[in-house]
């Protein structure tokens, strides 16, 4: 890890309320020792397969992201913000549609949501390279909100996208992916396991808070840091 990482990863730590380096205990912050195994709660039934057929294969399926004008919120006009990231990482990160700035950066979670998402990341030892970081919607809608038949169809091709990824845990970040995907809302979704219904089985997936959620609470950084702990722990077992 850089210098700078290291930097960044410590300042995470204490954003979380983590202010003990040494304790009468020993602690492996990053892969807990107690691996009980995790609590899953069952996901609500995938919704129907859209008309259109997606494609089989992740390679055809990020282009079919990238060229489709049949995708919610998509105009000749629209900046179009696609995954980035490796697939084969094992953990798979989902938001729910580009900021104004991503859609200028192109890129997702950029700016100061951005700076504090890495953080996070660096806390557990990843980065943007050991993680594959998608959004429900590849295009931000006028208001910045889902309507009813753009939240069904994302929520459809999550699942898809998901099922073609097979990560070995999902990490969704905010109210819209875990009321597309587990039916619940973060408050009442995260400290727990569930699982996502995808083509491909089931994917154990946690909840937690967006960045951008963080940054207007920070009293919410201790409970994300939980979040990320049992995630790691979860997929380290």
């Amino acid at each position: 890890m850089t210098h700078a990482a290291a930097a960044s990863a410590l300042q995470w730590w204490t954003d979380a309320g983590v202010d003990v380096l040494i304790d009468e205990q020993p602690h492996d912050w990053l892969r807990p020792k107690a691996k009980a195994a995790p609590q899953v709660e069952p996901a609500p039934a995938a919704p129907a397969t859209p008309a259109e057929t997606l494609p089989d294969q992740l390679e055809l399926f990020q282009a079919w992201l990238r060229d489709s004008d049949s995708l919610s919120f998509a105009s000749p006009s629209a900046p179009r913000v696609c995954p980035s990231g490796d697939p084969a990482s094992g953990l798979m990160m989902i938001t729910d549609m580009p900021a104004t700035e991503d859609c200028s950066a192109g890129t997702l979670l950029s700016g100061e949501a951005g700076r504090l998402f890495d953080r996070m990341l660096a806390a557990i030892g990843r980065d943007r390279s050991s993680i594959y970081l998608a959004s429900l919607s590849c295009f931000r809608s006028p208001d910045g909100r889902f309507n009813a038949p753009a939240a069904a169809q994302c929520s459809t091709l999550a699942r898809h996208h998901i099922g073609l990824v097979a990560p070995k845990a999902v990490l969704l970040l905010g109210d819209t992916p875990s009321k597309a995907l587990l039916g619940l809302p973060t408050m009442k979704a995260r400290g727990r396991w569930h699982e996502i219904s995808t083509h491909a089985g089931q994917i154990p997936a946690v909840a937690s808070f967006a960045p951008s959620f963080l940054l207007d609470q920070p009293s919410a950084k201790a409970a994300a840091w939980a979040d990320l702990q049992l995630l790691m722990q979860g997929m380290n077992g």
